[in-house]
């Protein structure tokens, strides 16, 4: 089997590469820097550059499956012009691909996934969302998510299986929030954001790899969750960083409007609750390494 992985050098990228070489999946890749271009003989890199609509259709040949992870990062201030950036890069990456991949006659691609996110689901600390779930989040993050799987949903008029992860807060040692919320708690100087019973629907960076190669390797349709199966509240997720890092959590929650002040509008990130259920996938056959947050973090900061 030989996937096409979009943002593979990515934080999730590049645990899904990792995951498809135990399988002995091959991957093809696209990257917008040409100094990260290598040629193995199961990880080959292609140039594009979506914005201008210029891609190696090389990239195609013999893939049997697309893996979409391209799009700005979330963790930098929303200015005007930088949401439309975060929402120009994921549909113009998407509208690149299909464009490309549609004057090919004969490729045998059968399947894209795309990443998504769980900021579809609105603001609640009392719902349990699962997929059924259409009533989208009024914020950016919802218009964001939109857009983006409306644009993923444009490949199946070329007679592709279409798949989506929404995914949730990704527990990883070097990138993403964890880090960030490590560091004040190593000095000290760690609290919960809000009330902090808000809740956050948390994965390990691991079983976000492997659910995404589940759904290519099972050709499984339609909007996964990518969540563990216990999500807990911000409160509870910092009292078990401090527990596991063995510091003491003693200022008090940092309040909304404070946050406000320091990120703008990015700050909604912090204080949105959304539980989110992971039934759908664990009902497809996939069984989480880390379902509680204890062993994960153990498992990522020990």
């Amino acid at each position: 089997m030989k996937v096409l992985i979009t943002g593979a050098t990515g934080l999730i990228g590049k645990e899904i590469v990792k995951r498809c070489h135990e399988q002995n999946i091959s991957v093809h890749y696209l990257t917008t820097s040409k100094e990260k271009i290598r040629t193995q003989d199961n990880y080959k890199g292609f140039y594009w550059d979506p914005e201008k609509n210029i891609i190696d259709s090389g990239c195609f040949k013999d893939v049997d499956a697309i893996i979409n992870l391209a799009g700005a990062g979330l963790a930098k201030r929303w200015t005007k012009k930088y949401k439309k950036t975060i929402v120009e890069s994921r549909v113009q990456s998407l509208q690149c691909m299909k464009s490309a991949l549609s004057k090919i006659e004969n490729h045998h691609i059968k399947h894209i996934l795309s990443a998504s996110a769980i900021g579809f689901y609105p603001d609640s600390l009392t719902k349990y969302y699962d997929e059924s779930c259409t009533k989208k989040s009024p914020s950016f993050l919802g218009e964001v998510v939109s857009e983006w799987e409306n644009a993923v949903d444009e490949f199946s008029t070329l007679g592709l299986l279409v798949s989506k992860v929404r995914i949730g807060l990704v527990l990883d040692a070097t990138e993403g929030a964890l880090p960030q919320m490590v560091k004040p708690i190593k000095l000290g100087l760690g609290s919960a954001f809000g009330s902090g019973e808000q809740w956050q629907s948390w994965i390990h960076v691991y079983d976000l790899s492997r659910i995404f190669v589940h759904i290519i390797q099972n050709e499984l349709e339609g909007v996964y969750n990518g969540v563990a199966p216990n999500p807990i509240t911000n409160n509870e997720l910092t009292k078990a960083i401090a527990k596991t890092l063995q510091k003491p959590l003693i200022l008090p929650n940092i309040p909304k409007f404070f946050m406000k002040l320091v990120l703008g509008e990015m700050h909604i990130v912090l204080y949105e609750s959304q539980r989110v259920s992971s039934k759908k996938i664990e009902d497809s056959g996939f069984d989480f390494t880390y379902s509680n947050v204890h062993p994960a973090l153990e498992a990522i900061l020990i």
